[in-house]
This record gives C-alpha cells, structure tokens and sequence, in this order.
C-alpha cells in the first residue's frame, strides 16, 4: 500500500473506476463489482484489473465478497 496517494499516478481508466466506487459508497455504502461494470461501460476484465491495482495501492479497499470500500485518501472526488 502506498502511504501518501498521488492521483495524479492514476490512469484514465483507474480514476473512472475509483469514481464510480466513490459514488457507490456514497449512494450504497459500498461498490459492488456487476455495479462497477454497469456504472463505468468498462469490460469486466478491466474493471477487475483497475480494482486489483486500485485495493494494492490501499485506494480501495474488499469489503468481503465483490464489494469495495474507499481508502484513505488525501483529495476530493467529484462524481
């Protein structure tokens, strides 16, 4: 896990899915992975990638199942 998160080390696809955990956290209390697939039109291998790189750099983190949680982070998101 990465201490100090740049965002700006993201890709465009990373920061689309982080965006679309975000507002499912917001709206649900967590991010189901079919509601990822659906939210960002992305195929599931590549959400599952982006949420693999995304939970080992501690931005999101499994909450049991194919649900995600929001890290600790340091900037605003806008969704």
């Amino acid at each position: 896990m990465t201490e100090g998160h740049d965002v700006q080390e993201l890709s465009d696809v990373d920061i689309h899915v982080y965006e679309a955990v975000a507002s499912q956290v917001v709206e649900s209390g967590g991010a189901g992975f079919p509601g990822l697939v659906r939210a960002t039109g992305l195929t599931e291998d590549e959400v599952r990638q982006s949420v693999t790189y995304l939970v080992e750099e501690g931005y999101v983190v499994p909450r049991g199942g194919d649900s995600y949680g929001l890290g600790p982070h340091t900037f605003e998101v806008e969704y």
